[in-house]
């Protein structure tokens, strides 16, 4: 990728990050920052080869379900992070752990009920909350206006999986009470 080409996914992915970002706190999933920790951002480059894989066999059929699995991956990997680091963190790929549960199809569901322990409207508000944020990341991927299967395309969709991911951890780090604060 040429530096223009970089410079235009930066821009992209900032921007999605950001009308996300505005959303989720709209929806007050969030409160208008990106919670993160460098554990689970430096996960993303082990589980994203084996998630990208199985992901991208999805976006002809079912495009909204490729994007949106990345969320409910960082909201998985955030709550491994409380949990347990020290023995989830070696594990080299936790997106082939969660998705040999039930396979692909079912990732959703798994992180929803098994991982996240959730119920009722609970378990279906938040299915609600990442359709739409897969729904505005897919209309804003297609207001791209890029040659679909490009490469380009291509580097589109795996920054836009990237900022899933990110949001999904974000907002299960802010379900279990962490937030910043200024240090004194």
């Amino acid at each position: 990728m040429n530096e223009i080409g970089n410079q235009y996914l930066d821009n992209y992915e900032q921007g999605l990050m950001q009308n996300l970002l505005k959303m989720l706190t709209n929806m007050k999933m969030l409160n208008g920052q990106l919670l993160s920790t460098p554990d689970i951002t430096e996960k993303w480059e082990q589980v994203a080869p084996g998630y990208i894989a199985d992901a991208v066999k999805e976006i002809a059929k079912y495009p909204t379900v490729s994007l949106g699995w990345a969320m409910y991956l960082g909201m998985a990997i955030a709550r491994y992070w409380d949990d347990d680091w020290e023995f989830y963190g070696p594990k080299t790929n936790l997106y082939e752990y969660l998705r040999d549960i039930r396979g692909f199809d079912y990732m959703d569901e798994v992180v929803r009920g098994n991982i996240l322990q959730l119920e009722g409207a609970a378990f279906d508000e938040l299915e609600t909350v990442v359709q739409s944020c897969s729904q505005q990341a897919l209309a804003q991927i297609r207001h791209e206006q890029i040659e679909p299967q490009s490469a380009m395309a291509f580097h589109v969709y795996v920054r836009s999986i990237k900022v899933l991911y990110e949001l999904g951890a974000a907002m299960e780090l802010k379900a279990l009470g962490y937030k910043f604060e200024k240090l004194k």
